[in-house]
């Protein structure tokens, strides 16, 4: 692998960071075990202090990694089984469809395919008991298909899953993290709460306002309830990447101590549902936590994560044994930033990404009239209509907990590739993304995919 240098990556960072407007990045890759890092711009742009690689960022969704090696190590144990109804561990948990829940079994809850609607952010405060007290709100929460039918994105799966390693090891999700994963690892710089994050370089997020100015974020974090799917969890690139040595290896720590097995790091990394085939360089399958990329025809797996302005991405080459992560501190365009370099990297691997999607020249042509409607999930009101030129417009309003960290946008165009995939435009970044419909019933889709599902209800 003809891989840069610190200083190569440093450079172009500084570039980099100034072209997609991002306040700052943190990046290591490794290749056999040899870990190279670079920085650049600031953690903060009201204190101005510099990013290094030693800079703590949150993580967001990577946490889910982290959650499920948690599983599956009870798993290993003989405390789980992943074919149990999860009301086998938790025999108080409800939700909306109160005769789903007997049918969601653990493994339906890693692989996102447990039809509840969960992105679910309510507070339940900073005790041990937030987890607790946040499961057993989710008897309110709708269940939007049935278990198994489709893929989700559910971060309220995740938390499910949190309570119940609190409820197998006796002790909260965060020490249980702790205990059993960040100590066996020697992970110095990671931490799930703020009072210890205060103790190193950590990063505020940033996002644009209505202006398309930077600012930084009014809040840090996300509640610590939904800690288990990602929103307390910070680290360095360098730990990251001791995360990524220990699944390349099979489970074994870099001192030799095993905690893992390797049949649970080989489960995870297999596809356990297929994803609608869409354009660009997202996953083509979901694992046991991972998300599974065909790349060039290779077998690479990662997470992304993203909280209050700051991103995340890990991916892993495990044949190769190349790994790289990315941390940045501004939404949305740290996604950009990443995508760049990942390429660049991935590249210098000898594998390269798909080409990310765009609108054709000649679009197909498809009458939307019947696409038109209003499709609804938790946190977010998608209103698509069509315009006098028969253009499919798309206004999203964001709704629930974290509704006013959301400005409000005019609609978007969506432009048709097939019949059911469209690409939407990105705010801010103008960077496309494909937004999926199925279950036709005379020509009108009864659901919207953007990696969560939207039901019609109007």
């Amino acid at each position: 692998m003809n891989l840069p240098t610190s200083a190569e990556m440093t450079e172009r960072l500084r570039t980099w960071i100034e072209r997609y407007r991002v306040a700052g990045a943190s990046v290591a890759w490794m290749h056999d075990g040899t870990i190279e890092t670079a920085a650049a711009g600031v953690i903060n742009i009201n204190t101005g202090v510099e990013t290094t690689p030693d800079a703590l960022f949150q993580i967001g969704s990577i946490t889910k990694v982290y959650t499920t090696t948690l599983i599956m190590q009870l798993v290993d144990e003989g405390r789980l089984d992943l074919d149990a109804p999860a009301t086998k561990y938790l025999p108080d948990l409800r939700f909306g469809d109160a005769p789903s829940a007997p049918l969601i079994t653990l493994r339906h809850l890693p692989t996102h395919t447990s039809g509840v609607d969960g992105d679910f952010f309510d507070d339940f405060g900073r005790g041990d008991d937030c987890v607790e007290k946040y499961v057993a709100a989710c008897a309110s929460l709708p269940q939007v298909f049935a278990p198994g039918a489709m893929f989700s994105y559910c971060n309220a799966g995740f938390v499910v899953l949190g309570r119940i390693i609190e409820g197998i090891t006796g002790m909260p999700w965060h020490a249980a993290l702790k205990q059993r994963i960040i100590d066996p690892l020697a992970l110095k710089q990671t931490v799930t709460l703020p009072e210890d994050a205060l103790l190193h370089r950590t990063a505020a997020g940033h996002a644009f306002n209505a202006k398309i100015e930077m600012e930084r974020t009014r809040y840090w974090s996300l509640p610590r309830a939904t800690g288990p799917a990602g929103a307390t969890l910070c680290s360095t690139v360098s730990d990251l990447l001791a995360l990524a040595k220990m699944h390349i290896d099979g489970g074994v720590t870099a001192d030799g101590a095993r905690i893992l097995s390797d049949a649970s790091v080989r489960a995870m990394q297999q596809s356990q549902f297929d994803l609608p085939a869409v354009p660009g360089e997202g996953a083509a399958h979901w694992g046991l936590g991972w998300m599974l990329f065909d790349w060039g025809g290779r077998r690479v797996i990662g997470h992304d994560g993203g909280t209050i302005g700051q991103m995340s991405s890990l991916r892993i080459l495990p044949d190769e044994h190349f790994a790289v992560a990315v941390l940045t501190n501004t939404t949305p365009s740290g996604a950009l930033l990443t995508s760049r370099i990942l390429r660049w990297l991935f590249g210098e691997a000898g594998i390269e990404l798909p080409e990310r999607p765009k609108p054709p020249e000649t679009p197909p042509d498809i009458d939307v009239r019947p696409y038109a409607g209003v499709y609804e999930r938790l946190g977010l009101r998608t209103e698509l209509t069509v315009d006098d030129a028969g253009r499919l417009n798309a206004r999203y309003i964001s709704t629930g907990a974290l509704s006013d960290l959301a400005a409000a946008l005019p609609p978007e165009p969506l432009f048709p590739l097939t019949e059911s995939v469209f690409l939407g435009r990105q705010p801010y970044t103008g960077a496309f993304v494909p937004i999926t419909f199925s279950d036709f019933k005379d020509g009108r889709p009864a659901y919207l995919h953007a990696t969560r599902v939207s039901r019609r209800s109007e």
